[in-house]
């Protein structure tokens, strides 16, 4: 089946209103392509097989599948399922703003539902943290198709809004989410970068794999204003200055680039799988990214 390369698009995502919509079309759409690309193994049923491998039990083989694909698989069922992942998604003020493109929160809202979808339908439990400065929603990991819902539905009326306060949250957080598991964290990072590395250093001493989605708008990266710019705070009402921005270019970049590049090296020292992402780029880079997460594992 050809792929419709449009709803890759984040612009083109935004028209269908509906998260579910959304993430179906985006999961759809990138497991039609999965054989043209590096993830090699999986299908549109991937989520109910795995390859057999010497030592399997034969009377496991789903032979249908042998039929079709020539190759053996192994049909898993819901209590092989050993993944417990939490979508934890950053909701505070700085996330809203955006550019030509979709802001920082709808870019994370599409991330966020799209892996939950794809991470659902390969039967792994699946729980979502949303916050600001402080805790909004948690929902428990769960396998069961009601909870692909209530993320969605939690995503989608969520607003943001409130100050960052990364770090204390996700300093908060390391001890209150229970066993091992797989952190899947969507944001852009803005705080004080020190106090994160902390924060992320307290999740992965509880042993915690995690996948960092730096989410940046294009104009954050790339400071393309030349007229003389009145730019409004996210997190404060009514603070506006008005900024040369010529006078402050340099500046800006420098110190942009010093933080990135800090979370980025601190991060790898942490064993902290880190990913900027722009919201300007597609979607489906991210399902590629757990996808081969998953992969490594299963190697």
């Amino acid at each position: 089946m050809a792929v419709d390369k449009s709803i890759f698009d984040p612009t083109t995502l935004a028209k269908y209103g509906r998260l579910s919509l959304i993430a179906r079309n985006v999961v759809a759409g990138f497991l039609s392509g999965v054989h043209k690309s590096p993830y090699k193994g999986f299908s549109v049923e991937f989520a109910e097989h795995r390859q057999y491998y010497p030592g399997d039990e034969i009377r496991h083989i789903d032979w249908r599948a042998f039929g079709k694909t020539d190759r053996y698989y192994i049909k898993e069922h819901e209590e092989e399922t050993n993944l417990h992942a939490h979508l934890l998604v950053d909701a505070s003020g700085s996330m809203a703003y955006h550019g030509k493109s979709i802001s920082k929160f709808q870019y994370a809202q599409y991330l966020a539902a799209s892996l939950a979808y794809l991470m659902l339908h390969q039967r792994d439990g699946v729980g979502l943290v949303v916050h600001d400065h402080q805790l909004r929603t948690m929902l428990p990991p769960r396998s069961t198709s009601k909870q692909l819902m209530q993320i969605l539905q939690t995503l989608e009326k969520t607003k943001p809004g409130g100050e960052t306060r990364l770090a204390p949250i996700w300093d908060r957080l390391a001890g209150q989410l229970r066993g091992r598991g797989m952190l899947l964290i969507f944001s852009d990072c803005f705080d004080q970068v020190n106090q994160l590395i902390h924060a992320l250093r307290h999740l992965r001493h509880r042993r915690h794999e995690i996948l960092l989605f730096h989410i940046l708008a294009p104009e954050e990266i790339e400071f393309p204003f030349k007229q003389r710019t009145q730019f409004r705070h996210l997190e404060i009402a009514d603070t506006f200055r008005l900024v040369d921005p010529g006078s402050v270019r340099a500046e800006y970049l420098k110190n942009f680039g010093t933080f990135c590049r800090t979370l980025r090296m601190q991060a790898a020292n942490l064993q902290i799988d880190y990913h900027p992402m722009r919201t300007d780029e597609p979607v489906d880079r991210a399902l590629g990214v757990y996808l081969m997460k998953r992969l490594a594992q299963r190697a």
